[in-house]
């Protein structure tokens, strides 16, 4: 078995990087040390801000950019992304590399199409960045599937849930903040909630909602394993 080494773009923010590498590691399920895969990861938390971008200031493509180049340069046969929202800047990303990028988006899009085949309406708890470059709209709706997202006052709930996460507030208020906002896309017609931010996995999961939540740091997971240990051809 020849395993491919795997180029992580990180630190959008730290906890969700090592979210993806611990569960990675844990569906690896790798007999050795030796069976695990070679990760290459760039956690950089300096990015600038996804969310909060002033036109003249500092941009997350060109960091991104970079920071992909560096992983092809040290031996990365494919890239991947631990943030939803940086996704916007995937352009930039692609044409700095010579190696497959896989992304987050396109997965997410592929795998509901195949577990929830019969799904028309999806529940979005995203970032206002990832909303506003209509990232997994345009994704699902490509499929037929509408995206459902907050009103103005739920998404202001939910950047400020996500900062607490990302300065490491993992309390039960913030859990159950987290449960009340994907309750409010369910009573909106959700049929499954898309973790469309990879904060979101760390204070929510299954048993706390009643309908089918749809991880995409799980996604990224099992689609990294594809293409690194499984031989499924990497996508173009």
């Amino acid at each position: 078995m020849t395993l491919k080494t795997v180029g992580v773009l990180g630190g959008m923010g730290p906890a969700a990087t090592v979210d993806f590498m611990d569960k990675l590691l844990k569906a690896t399920h790798a007999p050795t040390e030796q069976d695990n895969l070679r990760l290459l990861v760039d956690c950089n938390p300096h990015v600038p801000d996804r969310n909060h971008l002033a036109p003249d200031g500092p941009q997350p493509g060109p960091v991104l950019a970079d920071m992909a180049r560096g992983l092809e340069r040290s031996g990365a046969d494919f890239v991947v992304m631990a943030c939803n929202t940086a996704h916007a800047y995937e352009g930039d990303i692609r044409a700095a590399l010579g190696v497959p990028f896989v992304s987050l988006i396109a997965e997410t899009a592929a795998t509901l199409k195949t577990r929830h085949p019969a799904v028309k309406r999806v529940g979005l708890l995203a970032a206002s960045g990832c909303l506003d470059a209509r990232l997994y709209q345009d994704a699902f709706a490509r499929n037929g599937v509408e995206s459902l997202t907050l009103d103005a006052a739920g998404l202001h709930r939910f950047m400020t849930v996500l900062y607490e996460i990302k300065r490491g507030n993992v309390s039960d208020a913030t859990r159950a903040e987290m449960r009340a906002l994907a309750d409010l896309l369910i009573a909106a017609g959700a049929e499954v909630v898309i973790a469309a931010c990879t904060e979101v996995p760390l204070v929510l999961a299954q048993p706390d909602i009643a309908k089918p939540l749809l991880d995409t740091t799980a996604v990224l997971v099992e689609r990294t394993l594809a293409y690194a240990r499984d031989g499924e051809a990497l996508p173009g």
